[in-house]
C-alpha cells in the first residue's frame, strides 16, 4: 500500500515570506511549486526546486489565476482557451528554470480557485488537461478525487492522481467545504492524521454531516501556508509509516 504526500510550495514573493518549505520538505514526496501567478517569483521557483532536489522530492507545476492579492483563491471568469494558455504559460516558466538546474517536472496540479472550478466544470477541466498533455504527456495530472478532472485527464491521455486533502472538511457529495464556512480547515493534528490514514487504507472519509463517503486517493495534500504545516507533515509521514503505508511520488513505477 502506497501514498504520495504533496504540498503547495514556493509561495513566497520577493521579500514576502510564506510557508515553512524548508521544514516541510523532508516529510513529503511531491512539491507543487507556484509559478509566479498566484504566488512565487523566478528566484523563489529556483530556490524551491533546489530544496526539493536536495530532499529527492518530485517537483510539479502549480499554476493558478494571476491574482497575487487574492492568492489565486478568488474565482475569475475564464474561457477554456484562456485557462489552457494560463496553465501552459506557467508550466513553461517553471520548466525553463527546472531545466537550467538539470531537473525535470513530474506533475501538474492546478491551484486554488482554478482547481475548484475545473473540478466542477468538465469543459474547463478538459481544457487544462489538454494543455498539460500538449506540453508533456508524461506529466501526472492531479485532480480532486471523484471529480470530472480525473476523467478529463484520462481522456487527454495523461496518467492521473486522485487527490485527497488531509486538513480540509468534505461535503457529502465529495467536494471540499468552502473556506468561507466554519470548520472548513481542520487544525487538530491527530484528527488530520487519522483521516488521512483512513483515506489511504479504507478509501473513505467522514463528511461534515457525519456520513462516510467513498474517496479513493493516490496523493494527499498538506497546505504549506497552514500554521504548523511542518508538524503536520511530519505527523502524516510517521502516521502512514506506522500504518504500513509507504510514501512515494504519484505515478512512480511500482
Amino acid at each position: 500500500m502506497r501514498i504520495d504526500i504533496n504540498c503547495d510550495m514556493g509561495e513566497s514573493y520577493g521579500r514576502w515570506q510564506l510557508g515553512a518549505d524548508a521544514a516541510v520538505m523532508p516529510f513529503i514526496s511531491s512539491a507543487n511549486i507556484a509559478c509566479g501567478a498566484h504566488a512565487g517569483d523566478p528566484a523563489v521557483m529556483r530556490a524551491t526546486l533546489r530544496l526539493a532536489r536536495d530532499h529527492r522530492v518530485a517537483c510539479g507545476a502549480h499554476p493558478g489565476f494571476a491574482d497575487l492579492a487574492g492568492f489565486g483563491r478568488r474565482e475569475i471568469p475564464v474561457t477554456p482557451a484562456e485557462a489552457a494558455d494560463l496553465v501552459l504559460w506557467q508550466i513553461g516558466a517553471l520548466e525553463a528554470i527546472a531545466r537550467s538546474e538539470g531537473m525535470r517536472l513530474r506533475h501538474v496540479k492546478a491551484h486554488g480557485a482554478l482547481y475548484n472550478m475545473a473540478a466542477r466544470d468538465r469543459t474547463l477541466g478538459e481544457a487544462i488537461a489538454r494543455a498539460v498533455a500538449a506540453f508533456d504527456r508524461t506529466l501526472v495530472f492531479f485532480g480532486l478525487a471523484g471529480s470530472a478532472m480525473l476523467d478529463a485527464g484520462r481522456a487527454a491521455g495523461l496518467t492521473v492522481a486522485a487527490e485527497g486533502f488531509a486538513d480540509r472538511s468534505y461535503e457529502p457529495d465529495g467536494s471540499l467545504t468552502p473556506r468561507s464556512q466554519p470548520g472548513s480547515v481542520i487544525h487538530d493534528v491527530e484528527q488530520v492524521v487519522a483521516r488521512a490514514v483512513r483515506m489511504a487504507r479504507e478509501a473513505k472519509v467522514t463528511a461534515r454531516n457525519g456520513a462516510d463517503i467513498a474517496l479513493k486517493i493516490d496523493t494527499i495534500c498538506v497546505h504549506g501556508d497552514t500554521p504548523g504545516a511542518d508538524v503536520l507533515a511530519r505527523a502524516l509521514r510517521e502516521g502512514f509509516e506506522r500504518a504500513g503505508v509507504s510514501v512515494a511520488p504519484a505515478g512512480e513505477d511500482r
